[in-house]
């Protein structure tokens, strides 16, 4: 693979090429068996750990010039391969070699009065445009989930973890092709250059969809050039409410794992709501917490009353996704005040609540407009390996096709088979 960038006519032509090769490869995986799937994904596995030695100095390259350009810790974190994070991948993709073969599933049968008989069957996507910055990691989660479920895939990795990726995509392909992968299955694209994903964006004819994961400017950026369609969620804005009759200890120990654990991923918590009558008594020990694990709160007025070290808030950061040690804090009256706020300044991702009522909680769970909505649990939950899904390709906002964590039957489509013995309309 030639890192070199290429513009213009020939970089066009390039990705024409790849579009052309990844839909011959699509086709032919249609008509895979799981048994030579789950033979890829476990070759693939073995030469992910196999290479670690390569893939971690790939990676050190990546994160010193991403270091010395000033690049955030919560990037940095993104980017980072360690042993941990690289067996990590191959156990995710072995996982997916456990899971059932979504396609060829009946989704329903049906049998007309005149004797047709219809069935709803799943079937591959095609090909998947798999967009993303920082997490090298992602490029075996897209690849073992696409082709578990039949796509072919193209992915684009940030210019950030070039090296990364390119060293993971290569040990991964070497190992399917060697146990007959079509050629077309998985492509990487090598050229960093930011007309590579415009260009990608325009390839409809050979492109059923389009996956972004990153940032909120990329995802934006995607949607506003692609012709092809885009699954995506622009940004996690997640929000833990305290309600009146929580358990105070388990509400301090989710708000602890959802803000301090991994700041910068997308399912971290970025606005705590309390409820008002139990401001006083709780607020001073989330002062505690956060003071004690360095998170800054941004507080409005009522807030500061209770916690006068809190920074003062302003709405416009209730959209925030901080993706750092900060959090805004608000009071609300109620249940339905919460759901209301989360409602208006949320981004539809991940939302929590504690509390002992059941229905206030099933309130909360029902009023919420939001992918995943939790009732005592931790919005770190949202990932496809805890959702088992083994991995996952994205988290989707969308509520049309797929919606939350997207694993392999989020990646099928459906057709309509219809068997009939002579009958005519």
């Amino acid at each position: 693979m030639n890192a070199e960038n290429i513009t213009g006519d020939e970089l066009r032509n390039a990705l024409k090429q790849m579009g052309m090769k990844a839909r011959q490869g699509a086709l032919q995986l249609a008509n895979v068996t799981a048994e030579a799937k789950n033979r890829w994904l476990s070759a693939m596995a073995d030469s992910v750990e196999q290479n670690a030695p390569a893939l971690l100095a790939a990676n050190a390259v990546d994160m010193e010039k991403a270091a010395a350009k000033g690049t955030s810790g919560a990037l940095l974190d993104r980017l980072k391969l360690t042993d941990q994070r690289i067996k990590a991948m191959a156990d995710g993709l072995r996982h997916v070699v456990t899971l059932p073969d979504p396609v060829g599933e009946k989704l329903s049968v049906t049998t007309r009065p005149n004797g047709i008989r219809i069935e709803k069957v799943s079937v591959p996507i095609g090909v998947i445009g798999f967009i993303y910055e920082s997490r090298p990691n992602v490029t075996v989660d897209a690849a073992g989930l696409c082709l578990k479920a039949g796509n072919a895939v193209i992915l684009r990795g940030g210019s950030e973890a070039i090296r990364s990726n390119r060293a993971i995509a290569d040990c991964i392909l070497k190992a399917g092709l060697a146990e007959g992968m079509p050629e077309g299955a998985v492509q990487f694209i090598p050229w960093t250059a930011h007309e590579a994903v415009s260009e990608m964006l325009k390839l409809d004819a050979y492109i059923n969809l389009i996956i972004p994961r990153g940032g909120e400017r990329l995802i934006r950026a995607v949607v506003e050039q692609s012709t092809i369609p885009v699954i995506k969620h622009y940004k996690g804005v997640c929000h833990l409410y305290v309600d009146s009759e929580a358990d105070q200890e388990m509400a301090l120990k989710i708000l602890r794992n959802g803000k301090c654990q991994r700041p910068g991923v997308c399912n971290a918590l970025e606005t705590l709501l309390v409820n008002e009558k139990i401001a006083a008594e709780f607020i001073p020990k989330v002062r505690t917490l956060c003071q004690a694990e360095g998170v800054t709160v941004h507080g409005d007025a009522a807030w500061r009353k209770f916690d006068p070290a809190a920074v003062e808030g302003k709405e416009e950061e209730l959209y925030n996704e901080y993706l750092s040690l900060d959090i805004s804090g608000r009071l609300v009256a109620s249940a339905e005040a919460a759901a209301a706020h989360i409602n208006q300044y949320g981004s539809g991702h991940s939302d929590s609540i504690i509390t002992k009522n059941p229905a206030t909680a099933e309130y909360f769970l029902s009023a919420v407009d939001s992918a995943t909505v939790y009732w005592n649990a931790s919005t770190r939950f949202t990932d496809g390996g805890e959702f088992g899904m083994g991995a996952e390709i994205g988290i989707s906002t969308d509520k049309l096709h797929a919606r939350g964590p997207m694993g392999l039957k989020e990646l099928t489509s459906y057709k309509y088979r219809i068997y009939g013995e002579g009958q005519i309309r």
